[in-house]
């Protein structure tokens, strides 16, 4: 499901011709600070005798969001914003869009968390060994999305697992001012490319999600902020040991009884880094799900909210763990969204995986599987729970056409591009030309296809470039029975911009799509509840004890 910008082909709004559209060209920010970027392939990062698993997403982190923060003092405040690390909101190419209101104003909240492998301090290499890795560059091998509903009753989070393929646009280090073109790799490898910033942007091109903040936390914070809540309860079905053994090196070195306990510390980091007692990277993850779950039913039951010294010892380590994007850089910015967290009920937190597949390029790694990946992108971008404890009487907002009045048919210019490549599929040849001579028996006769490389888009889009256009875009979308959500404003574009994407590979009438309804996540989202307690990881048999 590896999304790439389209740059666009077309006309502006005085001449509604697409004919003399040429080239593409690269577009400056959007006005939700997005921009065009594109991607290349290129080789993994995977560094040499890393056999076992490194930091996987420290559930902990989201403490921060739960704890708020103490600020019994002014001096006491400014000593816990001194101990904020702050770095830019994005460092790459993205265009994602921000989400509208709803009927009631409010607008949903996504939060990116990346657990980094970083060896840069003497107190992560203790943690996480590999001396050999000192000074180089971090890989961001946990990345978890935070989905906050708009009316904050629900909250759904994703993981990505860190082996997985997707275009990384270009980026620039904002700390070094050194520039990384645009690539096509393994998703751990953003982190390494610009920082936090630009793996955010990874993401939002991905997924066409806005994500509004990011928070990374490496070894050193994972066994802080363990510490600071007391131990968290996790299970498993057996007596286990996380150890090297014969023709599989490494190990977390994770060793427990079977059944319900509590681990802290050294040992919470060990959970969070176990895989190949957990089956996989996959089974890794759903772990690092019942321990965020776990944890966040702790701070509950603890009532940090009313004993004023224990949310102080959690704001102490939360804000000496974690490093955020600046517009979350104070004390106060934390606790206003660890209020929002906070209303969520347990039974309302969905963890989940990304579905994915086995890379065709590379048996080691996965891609996004194609449908069932776009299927949890879209209930995100539409707010769609995860659960099915919302309103089932709620309907889709309704789709509100423009009132910019369209041109004539056969005044409308637009370009048509093939989209139809996907993560595990090369593009339907001829696309853009059997829709453009559809286009024009339907008398848009200033319909032409761009005869450009095929790009990756998973659902098709129409894009327009400013407001006296939209009429225009929503008439073509009419006239194909396309929907007029998949109407976007893009400053990727010149002119109406139609890009047939990889949802319709074959026939000239667009496939009906029905609207994902809340809790209808593919059946290979592995999806946990936050209300579980009884949760408890299987252990492949080599490791039992």
């Amino acid at each position: 499901m590896v999304q790439s910008s389209v740059r666009g082909e077309g006309t502006r709004a005085r001449d509604r011709s697409a004919a003399g559209a040429g080239g593409s060209h690269s577009g400056g920010a959007t006005p939700e600070g997005g921009d065009a970027g594109g991607g290349r392939r290129g080789r993994s990062p995977r560094r040499r005798g890393r056999q076992h698993g490194i930091l996987r997403w420290s559930a902990a982190t989201l403490a921060v969001l739960i704890l708020g923060a103490a600020g019994t003092g002014y001096l006491y405040y400014q000593h816990l914003n001194g101990n904020i690390r702050k770095g830019e909101r994005t460092s790459g190419d993205s265009k994602a869009e921000k989400a509208k209101p709803n009927a009631a104003g409010q607008t949903p909240l996504n939060i990116l968390l990346i657990g980094s492998d970083s060896r840069n301090s003497t107190e992560n290499v203790k943690l996480g060994g590999s001396r050999d890795q000192v000074g180089s560059k971090p890989l961001g091998d946990v990345q978890m999305l935070i989905h906050l509903s708009a009316d904050r009753k629900s909250a759904a989070v994703v993981s990505i697992p860190r082996d997985t393929r997707v275009d990384i646009p270009k980026c620039t280090d904002p700390e070094t001012d050194e520039t990384f073109p645009a690539t096509n790799n393994i998703i751990n490898s953003s982190l390494g490319r610009g920082g936090a910033g630009c793996t955010l942007a990874t993401w939002q091109n991905l997924t066409g999600v806005y994500i509004d903040h990011w928070m990374t936390i490496d070894f050193a914070g994972v066994v802080k902020m363990a510490d600071a809540i007391g131990g968290v309860e996790v299970c498993v079905e057996h007596k286990m040991w996380d150890r090297p053994l014969p023709g599989t090196p490494g190990g977390s070195g994770l060793r427990l009884d079977a059944g319900k306990q509590k681990v802290k510390g050294k040992q919470a980091l060990q959970w969070l880094r176990t895989r190949h007692a957990f089956y996989s990277d996959l089974g890794r993850a759903k772990a690092q799900h019942m321990y965020m779950n776990s944890m966040v039913r702790t701070l509950k039951d603890q009532n940090v909210f009313t004993d004023g010294g224990r949310l102080m010892g959690l704001a102490e380590a939360a804000t000496k763990s974690l490093k955020v994007s600046e517009e979350l850089g104070s004390v106060k910015e934390l606790y206003d969204l660890g209020m929002q967290l906070k209303t969520v009920p347990a039974n309302r937190i969905t963890s989940t995986t990304i579905p994915t597949v086995v890379d065709q390029q590379n048996a080691n790694h996965l891609v996004p599987a194609g449908a069932d990946a776009e299927k949890m992108w879209t209930m995100i971008r539409d707010d769609i729970p995860f659960d099915k404890g919302g309103d089932p009487k709620k309907k889709p907002a309704a789709e509100k056409a423009s009132k910019d009045p369209a041109a004539a048919d056969d005044e409308i210019g637009v370009m048509v591009r093939n989209g139809t490549r996907s993560a595990t599929l090369g593009p339907v040849g001829g696309r853009a030309n059997a829709i453009t001579q559809l286009l024009a028996q339907q008398g848009f006769t200033k319909a032409a296809a761009d005869q450009s490389a095929a790009v990756a888009e998973d659902k098709t889009v129409i894009r327009f470039p400013s407001a006296e256009l939209e009429g225009d875009a929503q008439r073509v979308a009419k006239s194909l029975g396309i929907p007029l959500s998949s109407v976007k404003k893009s400053t990727d574009v010149t002119g109406v911009t139609l890009v047939v994407g990889a949802d319709w590979r074959t026939g000239t009438a667009y496939p009906k799509q029905s609207a994902p309804k809340a809790g209808e996540l593919p059946k290979d989202a592995d999806a946990v509840s936050g209300s579980d307690s009884d949760a408890c990881m299987p252990v492949y048999e080599p490791y039992r004890l």
